[in-house]
């Protein structure tokens, strides 16, 4: 659900001034004919999927729960109000929806500073459940007098929206959890991210409540639902006595390790009965990327590593997923900071759909702009070359943040993920039909953008809005789109700079720039929604695509989306007749980054291969 970043902009009428009239007669081969402006299909929701309040505005968000509770899912957040580089988090915010396309703001369940015991700007991560017809959040903040670090909170409603009234001291405090391993994270908030889990084996119910930074901890609850239960009857609850278990997460990569964001989670079959082994999603390593282990006891003391889910996001150095099922689908979300003025400190909500293989094991998720229900699309020159960006992957490295000039270039070949773009609204002003803005598909909160030099690049909308209402970077983020100059090209699009009225994106030689008085073939772009029947494409994806130095590289957890001539799309998973995996340019004895080739019914596509250094 794209939504605007303040409501203070300028009239359309004031932006579109500097840019009125009939294009110079060059751009119509001389013809002296008239080229009007086109107006394109845009992409207006997928993710992110929250981010606003009641009145449209914008309202930064992090560390998503989700509740499912009959036909309705309801989200919470941490509510992000930091105009810096720090957590200022006053309440935690609630929405919901019966569709996961359609999302309804709730408004404030509870504030930070109502909680008897804690401080007013620490409402941290939470998660809500639903057990005999009372709602249970249970969330971690700042101890208020300093004598403890961040503790482990309860509240109760009689409604899934609130409000909720806190307990009158924490239900775990950071004094009941050794601190262990102190050279990965700090004293102070290793009681952190709670999550709960109800459910009944062999007619017993359990319920348990897990969290914790660095250390990853579990204890049972009572049936009140408020306090840890004294698993041995000696009147006393401790970590000591064994009421408090510190588990261990067995298989990671060398030097990865558990981070925090922990998510109880279990498969339920089409009668929304439990089945199979338990999945514990957490951050590992900084900056945080997403991960899963499973157990076939939640209580045990280790739990098995199953491989990587997602990298860093574009735009965020934390992240904190939520998992659920919902009218048969299985839904992960998760947080980035792809809106305007983002970052770890201001986030979004953002939801996509989780596929499990026949073994369980998960397939990778590909971090997107279009969630559930956006559009990507290609674009190519007169030529048929495609614009992508620079492969990478998002760097672990706080340092290579913001990305704000990553190398955007046309080339011929197939189409991956990162010559897939997302056609939006255009962020100088979204009232103008004929102005858009172009965001990464696989890159989300990345857009490009005209350079001083009138190069092209894309980069991160991370710069705060100034007094006219736009951010730093809104209008050399947002193009002005106009029939095709050159007109043997169906259905061709040219894309004027707003930021430099008069210069019109131009591909040559493989390079993307503006230019004043481009060749009308040089500034003439096709999209593939404009485009009908005359699209083929393989898209690859590999659930794990990281390994370490010596590993066997396995080929059986491969995904194709397969598009074809008539735009008929299929999906293909390792071992279908016709496909072909060519693993030659992979060398699994020394670290590096390699392709991986797949080739079906005359298509060809390549996905990428991370091989670690064991040291």
């Amino acid at each position: 659900m794209k939504r605007k970043l303040l409501v203070l902009m300028l009239s359309s009428a004031m932006a579109v001034t500097a840019l009125a009239g009939a294009v110079p007669s060059y751009a119509a081969g001389g013809s002296g004919d008239v080229v009007t402006e086109k107006v394109l299909n845009k992409s207006n929701t997928g993710n992110p999927v929250l981010g606003f309040d009641g009145e449209g505005n914008t309202l930064y968000g992090g560390d998503p729960a989700a509740l499912v509770d009959g036909d309705t899912v309801y989200l919470y957040v941490g509510h992000d109000n930091s105009s810096g580089d720090s957590y200022v988090m006053p309440d935690w915010q609630c929405y919901s929806t019966k569709d996961m396309k359609n999302f309804k703001y709730e408004g404030e369940i509870l504030k930070c500073k109502d909680v008897p015991w804690a401080d007013s700007t620490s409402a941290w991560a939470s998660q809500v459940v639903k057990y005999k017809d009372k709602y249970y959040l249970y969330f971690c903040a700042e101890e208020k007098t300093s004598k403890y670090g961040k503790c482990v909170g309860v509240a109760v409603s009689d409604s899934p929206t609130g409000p909720f009234k806190a307990e009158n001291k924490p239900i775990v405090y950071d004094s009941d959890t050794p601190f262990i391993n102190p050279g990965r994270g700090g004293a102070g908030w290793e009681d952190i991210d709670p999550t709960a889990w109800v459910e009944t084996v062999d007619g017993v119910e359990h319920r348990y409540l897990a969290w914790g930074n660095t250390n990853h901890y579990i204890a049972e609850l009572n049936e009140d639902m408020v306090s840890i239960k004294d698993r041995n009857g000696d009147g006393v609850v401790s970590f000591k006595s064994g009421d408090i278990e510190r588990q261990t997460i067995k298989g990671m990569p060398n030097g990865w390790y558990f981070a925090e964001a922990p998510w109880l989670y279990r498969r339920q079959d089409a009668n929304g009965n439990y089945y199979g082994k338990y999945y514990l999603f957490y951050a590992m390593y900084w900056r945080e990327q997403m991960a899963y282990a499973t157990s076939d006891d939640i209580w045990a003391d280790e739990w098995d590593y199953g491989g990587l889910i997602m990298e860093p996001t574009a735009t965020s150095n934390t992240n904190h997923m939520a998992v659920i099922d919902f009218k048969g689908k299985t839904y992960f979300v998760y947080h980035n900071g792809s809106l305007p003025w983002g970052s770890g400190f201001r986030r979004v909500v953002c939801i996509q759909e989780l596929h499990f293989d026949k073994d369980g094991k998960i397939e990778y998720l590909q971090e997107n702009s279009i969630g559930l229900t956006g559009t990507a699309s290609t674009i190519a020159d007169s030529k048929g070359a495609l614009v992508k960006h620079r492969t990478y992957h998002n760097s672990t490295s706080d340092s290579a943040y913001p990305y704000t000039k990553v190398a955007v270039s046309t080339a011929e070949g197939a189409v991956t993920d990162d010559s897939m773009w997302e056609i939006e609204k255009g962020k100088a002003d979204e009232d103008n039909d004929a102005y858009v803005s172009i965001e990464s598909y696989n890159k989300p909160g990345i857009w490009l953008q005209v350079d001083d030099d009138k190069t092209v690049s894309m980069g991160q909308d991370y710069q705060k809005a100034s007094s006219d209402g736009y951010t730093v970077d809104s209008k050399r983020m947002t193009f002005r789109t106009l029939n095709g100059f050159d007109k043997s090209v169906k259905n061709g699009t040219t894309f004027e700079s707003v930021a430099y009225p008069g210069y019109y994106l131009t591909s040559k030689g493989g390079k993307l720039t503006v230019e004043k008085e481009p060749d009308a073939a040089d500034c003439t772009f096709t999209i593939s929604a404009e485009t009908a029947n005359d699209l083929s494409s393989m898209i690859v994806r590999k659930s794990d695509r990281t390994y370490e130095v010596g590993d066997k590289l396995a080929t059986d957890d491969l995904r194709l989306t397969v598009v074809d001539e008539y735009d008929n799309t299929e999906i293909v998973y390792s071992g279908a007749d016709g496909l072909t995996v060519d693993a030659s340019a992979v060398n699994m004895k020394k670290a590096g980054t390699y392709e991986l080739k797949v080739e079906y019914k005359g298509q060809s596509g390549t996905v990428q291969i991370r091989v670690l250094d064991r040291n």
